[in-house]
């Protein structure tokens, strides 16, 4: 007859103290990982829009307003400058929002090949330093 032996409670908390340390290892480097995908979720929608201002630019020889704003990009804008060669299909399907919720920020002083696009990051604050920091399409 074979006698079962379990295991005792000094190799129950050698396993358990092992598992609390590669937790405490593998847990900090995963966490950080969401707030960097939000910002490059971020950065990638900027580039998106600004190829659709440049396509923008391309076909109606200047950027939207910033009283025409982004919308000018998914439906035709009324206002000046006048778009005359809009794109009946838009130059894109819908405006996206950042990855915290906020719409992303276009201005345009009126110069034909200037325009600011930025997200106000985490915070939706101006200003901020590490997730809350603006977000700025650098081209």
């Amino acid at each position: 007859m074979q006698k079962h032996r379990g295991f005792t409670l000094i190799e129950i908390m050698v396993v358990v103290v092992i598992i609390g340390i590669l937790g405490a290892l593998i847990v900090p480097s995963l966490v950080g990982r969401t707030d960097e995908a939000r910002v490059t979720a971020a950065e990638s929608d900027l580039r998106a829009i600004g190829n659709a201002l440049n396509l923008y630019r391309l076909d109606n020889f200047t950027y939207p307003s910033t009283d025409q704003g982004l919308e000018a990009l998914v439906s035709e804008p009324g206002g000046q400058p006048e778009a005359k060669n809009w794109n009946p299909g838009g130059y894109l399907p819908k405006l996206p929002v950042d990855p915290w919720g906020n719409t992303y920020i276009y201005l345009s002083p009126g110069a034909e090949s200037e325009y600011e696009l930025y997200s106000l990051g985490a915070d939706g604050r101006e200003g901020g330093t590490g997730p809350a920091a603006d977000i700025l399409l650098s081209e």
